[in-house]
C-alpha cells in the first residue's frame, strides 16, 4: 500500500478532473441500464396489452424517439468527454512522474550509474512508468463506476423482484475466492516479467552501441545467442504471466456463465408459475449481461492493478535510490571562483568498503596554475580530478576550492566554475550550435561563433553541410574524432570557467589534429587553474607543477626541470617517451 499512497500525491493535483470525469462516467454508465427497462415496457405493456395495434405502434414510435434521443444526442458527449478527461487526467499524471523522475536521475552520483545498466533505468521511465497510468484509468475511474453502475443495476432488480435478484448474484462468492487464489501469485509473475524486459533493453542497448566493436571482431553469431538467451528468458516470464491470466479467465468466465442459466431456470419456473410476467423475465436476464459486464471488467481490472503495482513498485525503487552527492544546509554559493585548489590528505574509493584508490594525496594549486598529473594508466589521476566538481565526495581529507571545503559550495555554483575537457567528450544528438551552447544556453550566435574560432573550430563547422545548424547524429557520429574535440573545447571556451580539467584530451588523435587542438587549450588554459591529465609527457613541460601519481599517492612533484633533474621515475617516463618519438619521427623521414 505503500507505493499507492505515494502516488495518490502525484494524483491529488487532478482530483477535480477525476471527479469530473466519474460524474460523467455515471451517465455513460447508467444509459445502458435504461435498455432492460424499455424492453420490460416493451413487451408487457406494448406487445402483450390489449391495446389496438395503432396505439402500440404510437406508444413504440414515441419510445424508439426518446430512446434514439438519449443513445445518440445525449451519448455521443458524454462518451468523449468521459474518455478525454480520463486520459488527460492520466496522461498528466504520467507526465509529472516523469519530469519527477528525470529530476531525480540527474542528481543521483556517479557512483550509481557505474553500478546500472542504461537500459534498464530507461525501462523504468518509460515501461514501468506506462503501466502505472491504468491505475489512474482503472483503479481510479473504471472500477468505482463499475460498482456504481453494479449497484443502482442490483437496486433496479431488487424494486422488480427480490427472489430473482438473489438467484441472479448467487454465483458471487465464487468471484471473491477466484480473485483471491489466482492475483496473490500475479503481482510476483508481473515483477519478474517487468525485470527480464528491462534486462533485455539494458542488454540491447549496449550492444547497439557497441555495434563497430562486434562487427571488429566478427561477433555477430556469439551476440546473437546471447540476446537469444535474454529474449528466451523473458518470453519464459512472460509465458508463466500468461498461462497464470489464462487459469484466471478460465475460472472467471465459467463462473459468469454459470449465473444465466440459473437465472433461466428459476425464472422460467416464477414464470409457469404466474409470479413473473415475461417482461420482467426479460428485463432481469438484460440486467444480468449489464452486472456481470462490470464485475468481469473489475475482473479484468484485477489483472491489469496488479501489473500496475508491480510496475509502481519498480517505479518507486528508482525514486529510493539515495542521493550520494548533497548540498549542505549551509552551503554557500561560489561566485567569481579565484581557481585555488587545496587537496588535504585526501582519501578516496569508489566502493564504501572498497579499495583506496587515492591514499593522503595532499598538494596545493595557486590560482591561475597549470598542473599535470602523469603516471601509469590505473594511478588515480582522474579520480582525483573529479573530486574537484564534486562528482564523488572523499573518505577522508578534504577537497577545498577557494579556501573552503568542496562539500560547503553548493553544487551548481561550485560545477559553474569548473570546465572539462575529456579524452571521450559526450556529443548530443542535434546541430553544432546546440552541443556548443550547452556551454551557456541562451548564448548568442556571436558569442558561439567567437569560442568556435578560439577552439579552432569555426573553419571545419562552416564546412560542414548546413554550418552551425548542421544535425551531428547521436553521441556525434557525424563529425571526426578531432571535431568532436574541438566541438567539445568550444564548449566550454563558452563557458568561461575559472577551473579548467583536461583528462587526456588529446591522447586519442591524430598528430595533425593534436596540433590543432593543443593550440586551442593553451589559449583556454591562460589565466585560469588547469588541472591536467596527461599521457604524453611531452604536452606537459611548461606546467607550473607535475604530479606523478602511483598506486593512489603522489610520488613524485615539481616543475618539468627538477624533475629531470631528480633523475626519478618521471625523468625515466620522460625519456622513454622521448625515444619513442625520435623513432616514430625518423620512421616517418624514411617511409617519404
Amino acid at each position: 500500500m505503500g507505493s499507492i499512497r505515494r502516488y495518490l500525491v502525484f494524483i491529488r493535483p487532478y482530483k477535480k478532473e477525476i471527479i469530473i470525469t466519474m460524474i460523467v462516467g455515471v451517465l455513460k454508465f447508467g444509459i445502458p441500464l435504461l435498455l432492460p427497462l424499455i424492453l420490460k415496457f416493451v413487451v408487457d405493456d406494448v406487445l402483450l396489452s390489449h391495446q389496438a395495434a395503432e396505439e402500440k405502434l404510437k406508444q413504440l414510435s414515441w419510445l424508439l424517439i426518446g430512446a434514439l434521443f438519449v443513445f445518440t444526442v445525449l451519448r455521443w458527449p458524454i462518451e468523449y468527454y468521459r474518455q478525454y478527461f480520463a486520459q488527460w487526467a492520466s496522461s498528466r499524471v504520467l507526465f509529472d512522474i516523469r519530469n519527477r523522475l528525470f529530476d531525480h536521475l540527474q542528481k543521483l552520483s556517479l557512483r550509481f550509474y557505474n553500478n546500472q545498466r542504461v537500459g534498464q533505468i530507461i525501462s523504468r521511465v518509460i515501461n514501468d512508468v506506462e503501466q502505472t497510468k491504468e491505475f489512474v484509468v482503472t483503479g481510479m475511474m473504471n472500477i468505482w463506476l463499475d460498482m456504481i453502475t453494479l449497484f443502482i443495476a442490483v437496486a433496479i432488480m431488487v424494486s422488480m423482484d427480490v427472489k430473482m435478484t438473489l438467484i441472479s448474484l448467487a454465483v458471487f462468492p465464487l468471484y471473491g475466492i477466484a480473485v483471491k487464489v489466482f492475483y496473490q501469485r500475479l503481482r510476483g509473475l508481473t515483477r519478474e516479467r517487468s525485470q527480464a524486459l528491462a534486462e533485455m533493453q539494458g542488454h540491447l542497448h549496449e550492444r547497439i552501441q557497441g555495434i563497430s566493436v562486434i562487427r571488429a571482431f566478427g561477433l555477430e553469431g556469439h551476440e546473437t545467442k546471447h540476446f537469444h538467451e535474454r529474449n528466451r528468458h523473458f518470453l519464459d516470464r512472460a509465458l508463466a504471466h500468461s498461462r497464470w491470466n489464462g487459469k484466471t479467465f478460465a475460472v472467471i468466465n465459467t463462473i459468469t456463465d454459470i449465473a444465466p442459466l440459473l437465472l433461466i431456470g428459476f425464472a422460467g419456473w416464477q414464470v409457469i408459475k404466474g409470479q413473473v410476467t415475461i417482461g420482467e423475465m426479460t428485463a432481469f436476464y438484460g440486467y444480468i449481461g449489464l452486472i456481470y459486464s462490470p464485475i468481469r471488467r473489475l475482473v479484468n481490472a484485477s489483472t491489469t492493478l496488479t501489473q500496475s503495482l508491480a510496475s509502481m513498485d519498480r517505479v518507486f525503487e528508482l525514486f529510493d535510490e539515495q542521493y550520494d552527492i548533497v548540498d549542505r544546509s549551509n552551503a554557500k554559493e561560489l561566485v567569481d571562483a579565484r581557481g585555488a585548489i587545496d587537496f588535504q590528505e585526501v582519501t578516496f574509493a569508489y566502493e564504501e568498503n572498497g579499495e583506496a584508490v587515492l591514499k593522503g594525496v595532499d598538494f596545493a594549486i595557486e590560482p591561475g596554475q597549470t598542473v599535470a598529473l602523469v603516471g601509469m594508466s590505473g594511478g588515480g589521476k582522474s579520480s582525483l580530478v573529479a573530486l574537484v566538481p564534486r562528482f564523488f565526495d572523499v573518505q577522508g581529507g578534504a577537497v577545498l576550492v577557494d579556501g573552503r571545503d568542496v562539500r560547503d559550495w553548493t553544487q551548481a555554483s561550485l560545477r559553474s566554475q569548473v570546465g572539462m575537457v575529456l579524452q571521450d567528450n559526450i556529443l548530443f544528438s542535434g546541430s553544432v550550435l546546440d552541443n556548443i551552447r550547452m556551454g551557456k544556453p541562451g548564448a548568442s550566435l556571436d558569442e558561439v561563433e567567437r569560442a568556435a574560432k578560439a577552439a579552432n573550430a569555426h573553419g571545419f563547422i562552416q564546412e560542414l553541410s548546413n554550418g552551425y545548424d548542421t544535425e551531428i547524429g547521436e553521441r556525434g557520429v557525424k563529425l571526426s574524432g578531432g571535431q568532436k574535440q574541438r566541438v567539445a573545447i568550444a564548449r566550454v571556451f563558452l563557458k568561461d570557467p575559472a577551473i579548467l580539467i583536461l583528462d587526456e584530451a588529446t591522447s586519442a588523435l591524430d598528430l595533425k589534429s593534436e596540433q590543432l587542438i593543443q593550440e586551442s587549450l593553451h589559449l583556454l588554459a591562460e589565466n585560469r587553474t588547469t588541472l591536467i591529465v596527461a599521457h604524453r609527457l611531452s604536452t606537459i613541460t611548461h606546467a607550473d607543477q607535475i604530479c606523478l601519481i602511483e598506486d593512489g599517492r603522489i610520488i613524485e612533484n615539481g616543475t618539468h626541470r627538477q624533475l629531470m633533474e631528480i633523475n626519478g621515475k618521471y625523468a625515466s617516463l620522460f625519456n622513454v617517451q622521448d625515444l619513442e618519438n625520435e623513432k616514430e619521427v625518423v620512421g616517418t623521414t624514411a617511409e617519404r
